[in-house]
């Protein structure tokens, strides 16, 4: 899947519609060619698995319909949540700005794992890729 940066505001704003109709409040939204990072605030009546549901549902057929990126198929089965302090909520907006410098050196897989590894978190790699 390549989320191609000219047309990536286009997704992220109508994901931005997402969690306004959701009533959570989203800080930042950003990505690279093959994922994306969203930080947000999730309302206490919405159940994660679902927002991400809507989500993936929602913008896959936004991108379809509208032609967004070629040759997109669809988001991914899984996906990794990772709760913060929120005094941590600057340092990682400036991380979600800078994806495409962080990811010249770091690929998706590798940043995945080090985060996994970062919050102690147990894992089965035949379920991560």
């Amino acid at each position: 899947m390549t989320l191609t940066a000219s047309k990536r505001d286009e997704l992220y704003k109508y994901i931005s519609g997402i969690f306004q109709n959701k009533k959570c409040h989203l800080y930042r939204i950003g990505g690279v060619e093959d994922h994306i990072h969203i930080l947000f605030h999730l309302h206490p009546t919405i159940a994660l698995s679902e927002l991400v549901k809507d989500i993936k549902m929602a913008s896959s057929d936004f991108i379809k319909r509208n032609q967004v990126f070629i040759g997109f198929n669809g988001w991914q089965e899984g996906y990794g949540a990772f709760t913060y302090s929120i005094k941590e909520k600057d340092i990682l907006i400036e991380y979600i700005k800078n994806q495409e410098e962080h990811h010249r050196k770091n690929g998706f897989k590798e940043e995945y794992l080090k985060l996994l590894n970062q919050n102690e978190i147990n894992y089965d790699e035949k379920y991560v890729f």
